[in-house]
């Protein structure tokens, strides 16, 4: 029985390189070109080979360490008859291995059934077919280098992922699974070491720099920031700014003040935005829709409840206005009066809050020019409203003092594109310009 000294071996141009992990135990039994380690630099992820058939003992680096071409790993222990016999003329000593040129790092997002990603080997060696690697030795899963680093840009326990390719390999597939069956519930977010599956927000201690206080969330903002982070993580965000002259709906909505009191209800912009809006979702159904559980279907809705986004003091609320297109502007007055009234004094029933098909957050009384609202799933599309301002604007002769409010509508780009996205908004802007066309 002879003692192997096995050192890294050439890396490449890297002085120092982070040991992300340690796939073999003092004892362990290994074969030629299993792999030893795992290294990290700020280009590539690569695996140390085993350089001799033989079993390991006495372990001189730990995860965490750097180390460089030459840095002492472990002992092997091998049969004499083995150490006698050359690996091959033209390779050269394990713990020497010849300068070679390094191979191209693998792109994180790039599926490999390679036993050796990223290692310079000696000509005769690559040219030999090698064993493939079943990571026995301490390994609490069978990957390539750069599906483990997918895995942990996604937070994702390997060893809680059933691998599907040859001898049990985990491929990128299999984690894209595995993250989608988190998702959707079937597996426990336990598997997953951060929950969410992107990395945590570091914890700092702010009372090291000055006088601090903690006051917790209502219940509300804790409700809703839970669901519009899902929300977030879950859509793909696109946002589409717009703008439109309501000079005459403004007048008319003034001249309507009124009849409106005797009405007993006050007439605000409001209600004529939600009536442009249910007249658009008619237009562009796929915005008055959800997409199904598994993502591949639409469903389409054949009513319209529109939800609108209310401010109260324990945090942003959502209830909903049921049948808008059936209902007249004096109508939606008298039904946005009673569900701000309950929102403020916390009576909204589960009923109030559910059902929506497109949402309306207007922030037009408080001020802003703009801004990009959260889709509130499962919706797929959500209008924000900001205030409308006195501008100039061209009339082919002169400049003309109009009414210009902006607005932008936010959805999810896997159910409308681009230029869906824009018609909604310019289908928007043109019926609230002249409310006539709400009438048609």
């Amino acid at each position: 029985m002879a003692k192997i000294q096995f050192k890294v071996p050439d890396i490449g141009d890297f002085d120092a390189v982070d040991v992300i992990e340690i796939l073999v135990n003092d004892g362990d039994q290994i074969q030629l070109d299993d792999s030893v380690l795992t290294l990290e630099s700020d280009k590539a992820t690569m695996e140390v080979p085993a350089s001799h058939t033989g079993k390991v003992s006495n372990i001189q680096i730990k995860v965490g360490d750097k180390v460089k071409q030459g840095t002492y790993i472990c002992d092997i222990e091998v049969d004499a008859a083995t150490e006698s016999t050359p690996r091959s003329a033209a390779q050269p000593e394990p713990t020497k291995p010849a300068p070679v040129e390094p191979a191209k790092p693998l792109a994180v997002h790039e599926e490999t059934h390679s036993s050796n990603v990223g290692l310079p080997l000696a000509k005769s060696v690559e040219n030999t077919p090698k064993p493939v690697n079943h990571q026995p030795m301490g390994a609490l899963s069978h990957a390539s280098p750069a599906v483990r680093a997918f895995s942990r840009v996604l937070g994702v326990d390997l060893s809680k992922v059933k691998g599907s390719g040859n001898k049990g390999r985990v491929l990128k597939k299999d984690v894209e699974a595995f993250v989608k069956s988190v998702m959707s519930g079937q597996v426990s977010t336990g598997a997953m070491t951060s929950g969410t599956g992107i990395p945590a927000v570091p914890t700092i201690d702010f009372s090291q720099f000055g006088a601090i206080e903690q006051v917790e969330l209502s219940r509300i903002k804790k409700l809703s920031g839970k669901h519009l982070s899902t929300a977030w993580l879950n859509i793909p965000h696109v946002t589409q700014f717009d703008e439109c002259d309501i000079t005459d709906m403004d007048q008319f909505r003034k001249d309507m003040k009124v009849q409106a009191e005797k009405a007993g209800v006050k007439l605000t912009p409001l209600v004529f935005i939600m009536k442009a809006v249910v007249a658009a979702l008619k237009a562009f159904p796929n915005f008055n829709a959800s997409l199904s559980p598994d993502g591949q279907s639409l469903i389409r809705k054949g009513y319209y409840n529109i939800g609108i986004a209310v401010d109260t003091p324990n945090g942003l609320v959502v209830p909903v206005v049921c049948d808008v297109d059936q209902k007249s502007i004096y109508d939606l007055s008298r039904d946005l009066m009673e569900l701000s009234t309950k929102a403020r004094d916390g009576k909204l029933s589960p009923k109030d809050l559910s059902g929506g098909c497109f949402s309306i957050s207007s922030l037009g009384g408080i001020g802003g020019t703009q801004f990009t609202p959260i889709v509130n799933a499962p919706e797929v599309a959500i209008m924000g409203v900001s205030k409308a301002a006195i501008q100039p604007v061209w009339d082919g002769a002169n400049f003309q003092p109009r009414l210009i409010m902006p607005f932008s509508v936010s959805y999810d780009h896997r159910v409308v594109d681009g230029a869906e996205g824009v018609r909604f908004t310019q289908f928007v802007g043109q019926h609230l310009a002249d409310i006539r066309q709400l009438l048609l």
